[in-house]
């Protein structure tokens, strides 16, 4: 059974121990074998991760969802100015292997969508933390859902157990 809800007939890499800490471009990394974790973001167990920034969220899909994924081929944006709830699917990621449904970690308006994934969805495997986010949200209801993610440590070892059962 894949650990996304939504995924079909996904190769799930296993991944080790946790590796040493890094910092890359301002987020401090803690590697759950091959996946990286950063720190100062929210995740979702859908393995999407969320940054509070000014008062929005951004929001993409994580480097073991990208890793699991493969070579992202497309990616299906919503709207601007549509309407999100947390834990609600709000577009897709396609690969060469499967597709997987994006759940929102926040509910809010889109204020922008990652227009650059239109033309290059490849960016969600080369900087899924960086150039391949997805969307910024406007939240509506962000310190009463704040508790209904997960933060870097919590996501950490929800990859490790789900990497156990393969």
């Amino acid at each position: 059974m894949s650990p996304f809800r939504g995924v079909h007939s996904v190769n799930i890499a296993k991944y080790a121990i946790i590796s040493p800490a890094a910092t890359v471009e301002g987020f401090r990394f803690m590697n759950t074998g091959e996946a990286a974790v950063p720190e100062g973001l929210y995740y979702t167990k859908e393995h999407e991760w969320m940054k509070v920034e000014g008062g929005n969220c951004r929001v993409g899909v994580t480097d073991y969802a990208q890793q699991s994924l493969h070579e992202v081929v497309y990616v299906d944006l919503p709207n601007i100015g549509q309407i999100l709830k947390q834990g609600a699917t709000f577009g897709t990621v396609e690969s060469v292997k499967a597709v997987s449904e994006l759940y929102s970690p926040v509910s809010g308006e889109v204020l922008e969508r990652n227009e650059k994934l239109i033309q290059s969805p490849e960016l969600v495997n080369k900087e899924p933390y960086g150039a391949g986010w997805v969307v910024i949200v406007k939240p509506s209801r962000l310190q009463n859902e704040l508790e209904a993610l997960l933060d870097p440590n919590g996501y950490r070892g929800f990859v490790e157990e789900v990497t156990k059962k393969k």
